[in-house]
């Protein structure tokens, strides 16, 4: 095993502004969704005529198709990131009381991608749920 030698203040600065930057890029994430969801909404139909709810027309339906299907992409950056963060945080926790086997478990764990599956069925479960 390499020897290790980490600056835990120097791990809670760099986490820090990694965190600053996941708040940015969470604004970016929603603004995104809304955006599609407003010109989806904005892009009209081709019927006329009706009653209660505006229809949906083809350019919205587009849209819809669009973000959903790109969703995986737009969250995976903000997931990829928390996942590497914690996993810095829980590594030099493990580290600071002497247990480098687990901070070396905890590293590996830290590299492996995010569940997008998951995250998104978790996602769409609380959107439902509102």
């Amino acid at each position: 095993m390499p020897a290790w030698d980490i600056s835990p203040s120097g791990v809670d600065s760099v986490t820090s502004l990694v965190g600053l930057a996941m708040d940015d890029l969470a604004k970016d994430v929603k603004a995104y969704g809304t955006d599609a969801e407003s010109a989806a909404t904005s892009a009209g139909t081709i019927s006329s005529g009706y009653c209660g709810d505006v229809p949906v027309g083809p350019i919205g339906v587009a849209l819809a198709l669009f973000v959903d299907k790109s969703a995986e992409d737009a969250l995976f950056p903000g997931a990829r990131a928390a996942k590497s963060v914690n996993g810095a945080i829980e590594a030099t926790n493990h580290y600071v009381h002497g247990d480098l086997e687990q901070a070396a478990t905890a590293q590996r764990n830290a590299e492996k991608a995010p569940d997008m599956k998951a995250i998104l069925a978790d996602a769409r479960k609380k959107g439902a749920d509102k």
